[in-house]
């Protein structure tokens, strides 16, 4: 490592002022604790395994650690649980908005899925309102205090139930409102993506954007089909592919068709390390293919997932990014760009953004070091 890439290995308070963007975070899993604990009160919701803020925190921590993605995909019962009204809904994603540009996040794409929050009567067409609506609201906020972010929405279908097409046809009457695209989520096992092949081709023939949980829990064949059945823009997470890569130990590569398939074509993916670490996709930061996957210049992107079941953020993530592979500011920057390049916002906008935010948000923390003592 040289004196020069030792002198931009950014510190945490640096991290966070770095112009970050994030492509795959759910809404149902990044609410505040205290928010959780209020709104259950106010909805009678008395599941709560804790009713302090606190100690509820780290229950969603520690179930999330089981390492099984079955487990931790048991905890979103209760923040699902006490999103089911239209004030509800509005809070939590004009907090999600306002948390994420305080930790310096320009652009974010939020994921959630309309209809789990059916219970108390309303309409799908009635949840897109109300997240959107708290969007522009936290959005808002985030501009009085001083930070920028644009936050879009990706609404998601459950992979395990058979209203994809119905949630693909809302995120295409939404497009210009709020919405920038489509993706499914829930177990891969015994639910492949291709049980909803017309919901892709639906998407397909409006010219519309989606990405596909593939590639977590699952392995290449969920990646394959993905891909080559669905026609996915992006694969939500797609840490998998590290299956079709061989080290021989002595520094040599070989990458499988598959891999090379996703490296050519520039196939972004939403690498989230946290989660795939307590997931079981990963056993350490040290060993996570985020590693290898710079190193071989995939179009490689850093997310949180869910930043209360994995206690996150994008700060936290590029953190141990930093301290595990001595990541510079450079390397952020790379992998910032990625992510604002795979975004689905227009071209121009992207390209605005890239130019006139990030950069020149990276270009101001590097020149702090022309002023070290």
């Amino acid at each position: 490592m040289t004196s020069q890439t030792l002198n931009t290995i950014p510190n945490p308070q640096q991290i966070r002022r770095a112009p970050k963007a994030l492509l795959h975070d759910h809404l149902d899993g990044g609410l505040r604790p205290a928010t959780i604990v209020e709104l259950a009160a106010e909805a009678g919701y008395d599941a709560l395994p804790e009713t302090d803020a606190d100690r509820l925190e780290s229950w969603f921590r520690a179930s999330a650690d089981s390492g099984s993605l079955e487990r931790y995909l048991e905890t979103f019962s209760h923040t699902v649980g006490v999103m089911q009204t239209r004030e509800a809904l509005t809070r939590v994603a004009a907090e999600c908005a306002e948390d994420l540009a305080a930790d310096g996040v320009v652009y974010a794409e939020i994921r959630f899925a309309p209809e789990q929050h059916l219970e108390k009567g309303l309409t799908l067409e009635q949840v897109v309102e109300a997240v959107n609506e708290g969007f522009r609201e936290g959005e808002q906020r985030a501009r009085a205090d001083g930070n920028r972010i644009r936050v879009g929405a990706l609404l998601t279908a459950m992979r395990h139930a058979a209203r994809a097409l119905e949630i693909a046809e809302l995120a295409n009457r939404y497009r210009e409102l709020g919405v920038v695209g489509f993706d499914i989520a829930g177990a891969e096992a015994g639910h492949p993506p291709t049980r909803h092949l017309d919901a892709f081709e639906y998407l397909k023939r409006e010219n519309n954007h989606f990405t596909i949980h593939a590639g977590e829990a699952f392995g290449l064949p969920s990646i394959w089909q993905a891909l080559q059945w669905c026609g996915a823009d992006r694969l939500g997470h797609g840490v998998r592919i590290i299956d079709d890569i061989q080290e021989d130990g002595g520094g040599s590569v070989k990458l499988g068709r598959l891999a090379s398939y996703v490296r050519d074509k520039r196939i972004p993916l939403e690498l989230c390390p946290t989660s795939n670490l307590q997931t079981g996709a990963a056993p350490s930061y040290e060993e996570h293919p985020i590693g290898l996957l710079r190193r071989l210049h995939f179009r490689a992107t850093v997310n949180t997932d869910n930043r209360l079941m994995s206690g996150t953020s994008m700060s936290q993530e590029f953190e141990h990014l930093v301290r595990t592979f001595h990541y510079t500011l450079d390397d952020m920057q790379w992998f910032t760009v990625n992510a604002m390049k795979s975004s689905f916002i227009p071209f121009d906008e992207r390209l605005a953004m890239i130019n006139e935010v990030i950069k020149p948000g990276y270009a101001e923390l590097k020149s702090e070091w022309l002023f070290r003592d």
